[in-house]
C-alpha cells in the first residue's frame, strides 16, 4: 500500500485598501481581522525590530523587501514588551527559519501575538500604490473573517484615521523604571517615554548615563525630582497636534534651561513647543536607508525612519521664538522634509529619526554624544 501525503491548503485572505482597491493572498500568522492605516517599510533587515517598534501602533505594515522570516524570532532583539503592529504585509514568507539565536517562526510569533497577516501579496505593486495614493486605511481579513467586498470595505471605512489620533498614551509605560548605567555612572537622564524602544536608554546607559523612564502623564516636577543632567524625549506613535501635554512639559523644560534632547515625535514635540506646525506627509518615512544631510557638518548619513508627520519649518533661515533662535539641522535628501531642529541660545536638539539604530544603520550614534556633550557643557 503505498501511503499519501495531504497538502493543507492555506486559508485565503484579502487585503482590501479605503480606495477600494483589494489584493488576495494567503493567511500569515493570526486569522481574523485587522484595520488601521496601511504603510511601507524599506529596510531589507530588521524585520524583528520593525514589528516591535511602537511607533507602529495601528498601522498596517507591508515589507517592500520579498523576503521575510529567514532568521525567525529570537529573545533578544524585540524593541518593547509586544509586537504592536496591526497587520502584516509580506511577499514571500520564509519557508523554514534559519539562524542561531532563533527560538521560533516568524509566523507562530505573530499568531501567538494575535497579529493577523497576509502573504503572496504584490507588495511591489502595493507599495507604488502607497506611494501614488498616500498611506491609508486599509484592513486584513483572513479565513472566516473574510467576506463580500462591500461588507469588507465598509469595515475598512469605519476605521479611525491616524489624523488626530493621540495614541502614546496606549503604549508608553505606566509606571517610572532606572536603566542603570554601564560602568561608572556620569550623567543623569529623565526620558519622557512616548513609545521609546528599549535600545534607546541601552545606548546612553553604554556612554555612562543613568536613564529615568518615565511615563507621557509625568509633571515637570517628578521630571526635576531626579535631578537630571539632560531630558530626552523619544518616538512615537500618532499625531503630534494633539500631544499638548507633552509640548508643555517640554517648554517647562526650555524654560529652565536644562539640556535638551529629542527623536522622531520628539522632534515634532520640540518642533511645537519653539511655535511651528507640523502636518502629514503623503505616505512617511519608513526603514533603515534614508539618506539624511546635517546641515551644521555637510555630513550625508544613511539613517533609520519611521515616521508619517513631519515639522513645517523653514530650511534656509534661522528662527526667532520664545527660547531663542532656531534652525534646522538636518534635512531629507529624498524630499526635504525637515529631519532637525537646533536651538542657537539654549542646550536643546533633536532629530526626526532613529539614532539607537538597533537593525543599522549606525551613521547617527554621534548624536548620543553630542547630547552627552551639551550635558558636560552645562555642568561646567
Amino acid at each position: 500500500m503505498t501511503a499519501t501525503t495531504r497538502t493543507v491548503a492555506p486559508a485565503p485572505a484579502v487585503l482590501v485598501l479605503e480606495d477600494g482597491r483589494a489584493f488576495r493572498g494567503q493567511a500569515y500568522g493570526a486569522r481574523g481581522e485587522t484595520v488601521g492605516e496601511a504603510v511601507f517599510s524599506t529596510g531589507m533587515t530588521g524585520y524583528q525590530e520593525t514589528l516591535t517598534d511602537p511607533s507602529y501602533h495601528r498601522q498596517l505594515v507591508v515589507m517592500t523587501a520579498p523576503h521575510i522570516g529567514n532568521t525567525g524570532v529570537n529573545d533578544e532583539d524585540p524593541e518593547s514588551r509586544r509586537i504592536w503592529v496591526a497587520g502584516y504585509v509580506v511577499r514571500d514568507p520564509a519557508r523554514r527559519h534559519s539562524n542561531w539565536r532563533a527560538r521560533r517562526s516568524l509566523e507562530d510569533e505573530l499568531a501567538a501575538q494575535g497579529v493577523v497577516g497576509i502573504s503572496g501579496v504584490d507588495t511591489r505593486a502595493l507599495t507604488r500604490h502607497l506611494r501614488e495614493r498616500g498611506a491609508m486605511r486599509a484592513g486584513i481579513f483572513s479565513g472566516e473573517a473574510v467576506a463580500d467586498s462591500a461588507t469588507l470595505l465598509a469595515r475598512v471605512r469605519s476605521a479611525p484615521q491616524m489624523s488626530g489620533a493621540d495614541l502614546s498614551p496606549e503604549v508608553a509605560t505606566t509606571e517610572p523604571y532606572v536603566v542603570p548605567a554601564i560602568g561608572e555612572k556620569r550623567l543623569t537622564v529623565a526620558a519622557i517615554d512616548l513609545g521609546i524602544k528599549g535600545m534607546t536608554p541601552h545606548r546612553m546607559a553604554e556612554r555612562g548615563i543613568e536613564v529615568h523612564v518615565l511615563p507621557v502623564t509625568a509633571t515637570l516636577d517628578e521630571i526635576y525630582a531626579v535631578a537630571p543632567d539632560g531630558v530626552f524625549f523619544s518616538n512615537g506613535p500618532g499625531d503630534p497636534a494633539t500631544a499638548d501635554h507633552p509640548v508643555a512639559l517640554m517648554r517647562g523644560v526650555l524654560e529652565r534651561g536644562t539640556p535638551l534632547f529629542g527623536i522622531c515625535f520628539g522632534n515634532q514635540i520640540l518642533g511645537r513647543a519653539l511655535g511651528f506646525g507640523t502636518f502629514k506627509l503623503k505616505y512617511g518615512h519608513r526603514g533603515i536607508n534614508q539618506p539624511v544631510k546635517d546641515l551644521t557638518t555637510g555630513k550625508v548619513e544613511v539613517t533609520a525612519h519611521n515616521h508619517g508627520f513631519a515639522v513645517d519649518a523653514p530650511l534656509d533661515a534661522v528662527t526667532d521664538t520664545p527660547y531663542g533662535r532656531v534652525e534646522v539641522s538636518h534635512v531629507c535628501l529624498n524630499d526635504d522634509v525637515v529631519e532637525g531642529l537646533r536651538l542657537l541660545d539654549r542646550p536643546a536638539f533633536s532629530v526626526q529619526y532613529h539614532p539607537e539604530a538597533a537593525a543599522g544603520p549606525h551613521d547617527a550614534a554621534y548624536l548620543f554624544d553630542r547630547f552627552v556633550s551639551l550635558m558636560e557643557g552645562q555642568r561646567a
